[in-house]
């Protein structure tokens, strides 16, 4: 998608209700626009902010960072909300979030999909490997688990491995379309070969899932998406019984939570080789793209973001809690290399905030009886740089 293509969205009324108390904003990827949308509240309505990175799929928050998979790199951004408040210079307070980018680690097209943070490690689903990996300084990735059925780690896509579900600090469970091994194979079975896999044990969770993605632990729970027959699902993982939360109109993928609300990202289908015939696309004669809110006490949606032009595929979705409306610097702009952080201050490096060279004294007259007015006035103030 080009940026020449315009983004049209449309909410409900109960989205905009919960979105005005959830204290928070939503960051969602979407490879097929080949954008990160940020949905924030600026005290009055819905606001939307796209910016553009190549092919995001993967996308995770912790503390202050966000780490996003593109391409063939991962970004890592951190939040600086005093530069934030300044961003725009005589739009004071616009913002009260600016995610500055901080490292880009160049992996290669691995095609990564989901991502998590863990202290300071960052970890990925390699699904170009069929595997689980960690960010180097030296090599592209470092392999750190595959599935047992997997027998080499090599560029074959084997079993489309995609989500990981952190538990206690540690990643615990991923999500495949197949227990396959060879290349492409997963997609022979896509309606009913996915699996849910404790990394742990190397045992199957639960089997027989539609093309499942974004597994998740929240609340005590295991949570996951069987994404091509558009179900919410939480799951016993000692039984490996699965209970149904909520049946959506879309292929389901990005799932995060804010207190007892799941966000839920929704797809429609455009590519028919790989995702046609999937049981959701028998259940609803039309798909949508957006997010829905989702409340997990009684699966009752608790509201819609729907985007209804220039918008039809979504990967990930985030919940940003304490942040209302969020920005990211955009790297085209020369405000990216503006922005100066250090644990004890921040700083914008703009014309306008330059120091200038102070008056000079008046010279001294020796007899005193005359004085001289000060040279070197101050310059007038430069515009602003167009943010």
């Amino acid at each position: 998608m080009h940026d020449s293509v315009s983004v049209a969205c449309s909410t409900t009324p109960d989205f905009r209700e919960w979105l005005a108390g959830a204290d928070g904003a939503i960051a969602v990827s979407t490879y097929q626009a080949g954008k990160v949308a940020l949905i924030g509240w600026d005290g009055r309505q819905v606001t939307l902010l796209m910016r553009q990175f190549d092919k995001p799929l993967g996308l995770t928050a912790s503390g202050n960072r966000i780490v996003l998979a593109a391409r063939h790199d991962l970004w890592v951004l951190a939040n600086s909300p005093p530069l934030a408040y300044d961003y725009i210079e005589d739009q004071p307070g616009r913002y009260d979030a600016i995610y500055l980018p901080r490292a880009t680690y160049h992996t290669g097209d691995l095609h990564v999909h989901d991502v998590a943070i863990l202290d300071d490690e960052i970890w990925l689903a390699a699904t170009r490997f069929s595997c689980l990996a960690k960010l180097s300084y030296d090599f592209s990735f470092t392999s750190v688990w595959k599935p047992r059925f997997v027998t080499d780690i090599v560029p074959e896509d084997r079993c489309h491995l995609n989500g990981i579900a952190v538990r206690d600090g540690r990643p615990r469970y991923v999500t495949a379309l197949g227990t396959t091994d060879e290349a492409g194979a997963w997609r022979e079975r896509k309606a009913t070969g996915g699996v849910l896999i404790d990394i742990e044990t190397d045992e199957i969770v639960l089997d027989g899932l539609a093309m499942p993605h974004s597994p998740r632990w929240h609340d005590g729970r295991l949570w996951t998406l069987n994404s091509g027959a558009g179900e919410l699902l939480v799951v016993d993982e000692q039984s490996g019984r699965a209970d149904v939360v909520c049946r959506l109109p879309g292929y389901l993928r990005g799932l995060c939570f804010s207190g007892p609300y799941a966000l839920v990202g929704l797809s429609k289908i455009r590519e028919r080789h790989i995702f046609g015939g999937l049981p959701v696309q028998q259940q609803y004669e039309k798909l949508l793209c957006g997010i829905a809110v989702v409340d997990v006490r009684n699966g009752r949606q608790a509201g819609l973001f729907e985007f209804t032009a220039g918008c039809e595929e979504l990967y990930d979705v985030q919940f940003l809690p304490g942040v209302h409306r969020p920005t990211i610097l955009n790297l085209e702009k020369p405000a990216a290399r503006q922005a100066i952080t250090n644990p004890d201050s921040c700083y914008w490096l703009r014309p306008s905030n330059e120091l200038r060279e102070p008056p000079r004294a008046a010279p001294v007259v020796e007899d005193r009886q005359e004085q001289t007015s000060p040279v070197g006035e101050r310059a007038d103030q430069l515009q602003p740089l167009e943010t």
